[in-house]
């Protein structure tokens, strides 16, 4: 089984210090545990916006994904693009990869209001903003044959509360936040495994 991970840092897995700590790595061995022989491909990178999936789908397809997990919203939302453009560019990344045959798992906009950078009196506004921009891509995802995978509903307390779950940056997750990204993401990837049956 082709397991690719698309989006931006998140899915690259930056702020753990060890690679068998981030997304894709933990994913995979969730997988095999349940019985799949996986192989991983990581496409995502830092800095990646919803525009940036085209070029990483065409990746993926070339490829042979099976399972697609995308993580994508941070930086649409950090470089202020409309949700109505981010959510088009990401329905079209989910409708090529389901034409190519692969389950496609996606994890939206996170809540940056939990984010230290940001300051208490805008915390409201920009929780606000991020759940309607999740909202957008998740009607978006769904049009186009994907499952959304609500990590965000998940996590966001749990990250909110431990300030361990983030890395020194205190904007990427940490070993014990990719952990718990995976642990909320893993129902979805395991019955997209399912179904794929490989």
């Amino acid at each position: 089984m082709r397991l690719c991970l698309l989006g931006d840092s998140i899915a690259a897995g930056v702020g753990s210090t060890r690679r068998e700590d981030t997304l894709g790595p933990l994913l995979a061995e969730r997988l095999r545990k349940a019985g799949h022989r996986v192989d991983l491909a990581v496409h995502a990178f830092a800095g990646a916006r919803s525009a940036d999936l085209r070029a990483q789908v065409r990746t993926a397809v070339a490829s042979g994904a099976d399972i697609a997990v995308v993580v994508i919203g941070a930086n649409d939302l950090t470089r202020f693009v409309p949700a109505h453009v981010g959510a088009r560019q990401l329905h079209d990344a989910v409708a090529d990869l389901r034409a190519s045959g692969a389950e496609v798992v996606v994890a939206t906009a996170p809540d940056l209001s939990i984010v230290s950078h940001v300051p208490p009196a805008l915390r409201d506004v920009v929780s606000a903003v991020s759940r309607d921009y999740a909202q957008v891509q998740q009607q978006a995802v769904i049009r186009a044959g994907g499952v959304v995978a609500h990590v965000e509903r998940a996590v966001t307390p749990r990250f909110a509360a431990d300030p361990s779950l983030f890395a020194a940056d205190r904007f990427h997750p940490s070993a014990a936040g990719y952990r718990a990204i995976a642990e909320a993401l893993a129902p979805a990837v395991e019955a997209a495994a399912d179904r794929r049956g490989v």
